[in-house]
């Protein structure tokens, strides 16, 4: 498992003082914007410290601690943002999406495939599998299809499943 998460991406800054605008996707955003938790920023991951966060429309804005005007943080835009796992201070029983790749698919006890990417739409998250056969398809993260997720033995339960695959 990954030391560094990825979060977003920082697009704009908001008002003037100081704070960033994040895109994210990331679905622990309420463990990982929390106030006194260090983020990496940029290439070079520099650390940085959250002083506030709020939600914003579609964003996550975020204000830093130690920077208190829009033009010391205007070099950040366009800068990808990551945590520290540890920093998000899962349970014991919780996992990221991310954890998912990688993992079998199975389902009546038979080995349908691996799991290759994460993908979103509007309305669902996606789980892409590569069968056995090469073929690919995808299964919503619903609890309809998604019955049991084992990170110990690298396995997800699925069922109803069939009519997914083309």
């Amino acid at each position: 498992m990954n030391e560094k998460i990825y979060l977003g991406k920082i697009v704009n800054t908001h008002g003037i003082k100081g704070e960033i605008r994040i895109y994210s996707t990331f679905e622990q955003k309420e463990k990982a914007f929390q106030k006194g938790n260090k983020i990496f920023i940029g290439d070079s991951k520099t650390p940085y410290e959250i002083n506030s966060y709020r939600y914003h429309k579609i964003y996550d804005m975020v204000t830093l601690s130690g920077y208190t005007n829009i033009n010391e943080v205007l070099n950040l835009i366009g800068q990808k943002v990551w945590i520290d796992r540890k920093e998000l201070k899962l349970d014991k029983d919780q996992y990221l999406l991310e954890d998912l790749i990688g993992l079998e698919v199975k389902e009546n006890g038979e080995l349908l495939g691996k799991v290759t990417d994460i993908m979103y739409n509007k309305t669902n998250i996606l789980l892409k599998v590569k069968l056995t056969s090469g073929k690919e398809f995808y299964i919503p993260k619903q609890e309809m299809y998604i019955k049991e997720v084992n990170l110990k033995e690298k396995t997800i339960l699925v069922e109803n499943t069939q009519g997914l695959i083309l």
